[in-house]
């Protein structure tokens, strides 16, 4: 099939990335969100990506109209799904509010529609038969779109092999580079390696082995990186984090989840609330004196 229309649900960070993404590959994007705050921030967040785009040299300014002018946003479900040819969930990483939502779009969807999902960790088998349409369900997840661009398709044994083809063209359409997760697998490829890391940093610091950054210094010191695993952790959401982290029955991971817990009570998310692990717009990290040893 011919996919023209596609429906973000969510309008989160990486949801409204997606859908603004999409809008610039040429396809119609309509974005639902529960939240009118949340659908405004997604518009201002739009203005602000394409800007930065633009001083990337990643984005012509006269495309801009013509790109917003594809994005449409409702808080009507039912007009969201409308003629939707695909849909993209990136929906509250929690598996009760996720199969909410997918018995909601299974019953309301077009026939035609192909639905996917962008959990960082859930599998796509745990939410392909409440959506009712199991053949038609697979795992598409992306990272952060303009900056990390691949997309993980992570089928489940119930999804049409028809349907991997598909996602692939759409993917490289969407700009991204798509990989294949052969077997259901929590975390995809790279989310899988990156708890890993931040497994080890989150004890780390929980058995107070070393200052939060000290860890980040000793990982962007000896692999040249940008930021190191707290400075990563804002960036994903702390909030993401520890849904993730909370699943996990070990001493480690309870320990770890139990310090991301304080920060989230403070309103402290990351990245996104101004206020994580680091302060932003500024953080420590992109200090040149940072990496000298200088807090």
């Amino acid at each position: 099939m011919e996919i023209k229309n596609i429906t973000i649900i969510g309008t989160g960070n990486l949801g409204s990335r997606i859908g603004l993404q999409a809008a610039i590959s040429g396809y119609y994007v309509m974005l639902y969100d529960i939240s009118e705050l949340a659908i405004e921030k997604a518009k201002t967040g739009a203005d602000k990506i394409i800007a930065q785009l633009i001083k990337a040299g990643l984005f012509v300014q006269d495309q801009k109209n013509d790109v917003l002018n594809r994005i449409q946003y409702t808080t009507e479900i039912e007009k969201a799904l409308a003629n939707c040819d695909f849909i993209s969930e990136s929906v509250t990483e929690e598996l009760s509010i996720k199969e909410k939502v997918w018995k909601q779009l299974g019953e309301l969807a077009p026939a035609k529609t192909i639905f996917t999902t962008n959990t960082s960790y859930l599998l796509p088998s745990q939410l392909a038969d409440i959506s009712g349409r199991p053949e038609k369900f697979c795992a598409f997840h992306f990272h952060d779109v303009f900056y990390a661009r691949v997309v993980d398709i992570m089928p489940h044994p119930g999804t049409e092999s028809s349907l991997i083809p598909l996602l692939e063209e759409l993917g490289r359409k969407l700009n991204q580079v798509p990989v294949i997760v052969k077997k259901e697998s929590p975390g995809y490829i790279f989310n899988f390696m990156l708890m890993a890391l931040i497994g080890a940093a989150g004890r780390l610091k929980t058995k107070d082995i070393a200052s939060m950054e000290d860890i980040d210094r000793s990982w962007m010191v000896n692999f040249h990186m940008p930021m190191g695993p707290f400075g990563i952790l804002d960036s994903i959401g702390l909030d993401t984090a520890w849904h993730v982290v909370k699943e996990r029955d070990d001493d480690a991971s309870q320990a770890f989840a139990k310090l991301l817990k304080e920060f989230i009570d403070q309103g402290k998310l990351g990245e996104k609330t101004g206020e994580g692990f680091y302060t932003y717009p500024k953080p420590a990290y992109r200090d040149a004196r940072f990496l000298k040893g200088v807090d």
